[in-house]
């Protein structure tokens, strides 16, 4: 399982579960938000949301999708290549 597959998963729970929710979003008042982020993450099972691969399947995501626009989008639209915000903006809703 890549990490997309991962962040969706987990995102499913956190919809299901206030709360794993509640500490999911609690990691953001952590002085490193993303290592604390990340280590919930691997203490729940999901090896493959790290800090590293949260930066460059983000990167890696959006460069694809610029790559596959014939010469036509540019410049990316603002926040497609952050996981960790969109992860958030999505369980923030809930």
């Amino acid at each position: 399982m890549d990490i997309s597959l991962e962040l969706a998963n987990l995102t499913q729970r956190a919809k299901n579960d206030e709360k794993l929710r509640a500490e999911l979003l609690e990691t953001r008042n952590a002085p490193d938000k993303v290592k604390a982020f990340c280590d919930k993450c691997a203490e729940l099972g999901y090896k493959h949301i790290t800090v590293y691969e949260l930066l460059t399947a983000g990167e890696e995501f959006c460069a694809t999708m610029l790559r596959s626009v014939n010469g036509g989008g540019v410049e990316a639209p603002d926040n497609w290549d952050d996981f960790y915000e969109m992860f958030f903006d999505e369980i923030g809703r809930m």
